[in-house]
């Protein structure tokens, strides 16, 4: 059950770094005004959600590791409670 807990948490998470990747990019966007042609924008942003894309991937095997070696983490301490019995 406490390996299922970062999953739980895993959607907030993303929603998060949208939010603050959105709100990094529309500050940048502010910033510059209306001088970037509305295709550049959509570029940035197809670039952005590609890239978000990756980041969620590698965080999803990251997590997997780690729910890996908790597991065998778990079973090691049974092994080693029954060679000290």
């Amino acid at each position: 059950s406490a390996a299922s807990a970062p999953e739980d948490d895993a959607p907030n998470r993303y929603s998060r770094t949208e939010r603050t990747t959105y709100s990094r990019y529309s500050r940048d966007a502010n910033s510059s005004g209306s001088s970037l042609p509305s295709n550049t924008l959509e570029k940035r942003i197809e670039e952005l959600e590609r890239e978000l894309a990756k980041e969620r991937q590698e965080n999803a095997r990251l997590m997997k590791m780690a729910q890996d070696k908790e597991e065998l983490i778990g079973k090691l301490k049974e092994e080693i409670d029954l060679l000290n019995r």
